[in-house]
């Protein structure tokens, strides 16, 4: 997900507590806790400032710092600057971090561009396109829970908030039920195939691969997937050339679960197809001939 919606799930999980009683050191404790934890998985963001990070950005973000091994990694860190600056001991803070990065790491995972999830033990990037990288209906699930927050007083604002975590819950499974009835109903049909969501709720790409072709489709859960595009592919084509003069070609293919592989008089090079639109995707890279 992108970073306002990991800030927002953030102050959504923070308004979710019933805080009654709680000292002022501890509620600055847990919204931190809530807010950081939130977004501290997209920390390696700054290995892209070195050579070596720009070549591997694709293997690095969304990488180790997404795994679920440091889950627990990062809440006790968060649980340690929490005792650093409140002198605040708390088990709630350090389950806080928990949840919190758990959600980011979880969210992630859900949508086109996945996570390293089992990171180092696999760098298999898991992915299920069951949700775009700007969901609009997160957003407003979260702007319609504040809004009650302000508006509703018969119900504690943590309920509200609550019940807006439920309603959230119960798209992405929605969603994810979608994706997986899609799938079956195509998978017999390729060698690999992926599933991508739509920016409307229900709507998704399907995209696969066969026989040096790419099926690229527009499908829901009432219809059969509908040929939008073919896209062909030289799979007999020597990439070594590609991914010696060009590093990060040889990230991307590694990183993708599939590519598309140009060979003509002008170029060698190849691309990931669930990111094609007008022609061209936008993770794509090639050599001149």
């Amino acid at each position: 997900m992108d970073t306002v919606t990991h800030t927002l799930f953030g102050l959504t999980l923070y308004g979710a507590l019933n805080k009654t009683g709680l000292s002022p050191a501890l509620k600055k404790s847990l919204f931190l806790t809530a807010v950081i934890g939130s977004n501290i998985p997209d920390i390696d963001v700054v290995a892209g400032f070195t050579e070596t990070g720009k070549i591997m950005q694709q293997m690095w973000h969304r990488g180790i710092t997404h795994s679920v091994f440091m889950v627990p990694v990062w809440a006790l860190l968060l649980s340690l600057v929490c005792f650093a600056l409140w002198k605040r001991k708390d088990r709630r803070i350090f389950w806080l971090g928990v949840t919190s990065v758990l959600i980011h790491d979880t969210s992630d995972m859900l949508n086109t561009w996945g996570t390293g999830f089992f990171e180092p033990i696999s760098h298999y990037r898991v992915s299920f396109g069951a949700l775009p990288i700007v969901d609009v209906v997160l957003w407003a699930v979260i702007a319609f829970g504040w809004l009650g927050v302000w508006l509703v007083r018969r119900f504690k604002s943590h309920s509200i908030l609550r019940a807006a975590w439920t309603v959230m819950a119960i798209y992405a499974a929605l969603q994810l039920i979608q994706v997986a009835t899609i799938y079956s109903r195509a998978m017999g049909e390729y060698i690999r195939l992926e599933v991508s969501a739509g920016f409307v709720p229900g709507q998704f790409q399907v995209f696969g691969l066969l026989n040096g072709r790419v099926d690229i489709m527009d499908a829901n859960v009432w219809s059969q997937p509908r040929l939008r595009e073919s896209l062909a592919s030289d799979d007999t084509a020597d990439l070594k050339p590609l991914f010696k003069q060009n590093p990060r070609a040889l990230t991307l293919y590694t990183w993708s679960p599939f590519v598309v592989v140009v060979n003509n008089d002008k170029e060698l090079g190849i691309y990931d197809p669930r990111f094609y639109k007008n022609g061209s995707s936008f993770l794509h890279e090639s050599i001149k001939k």
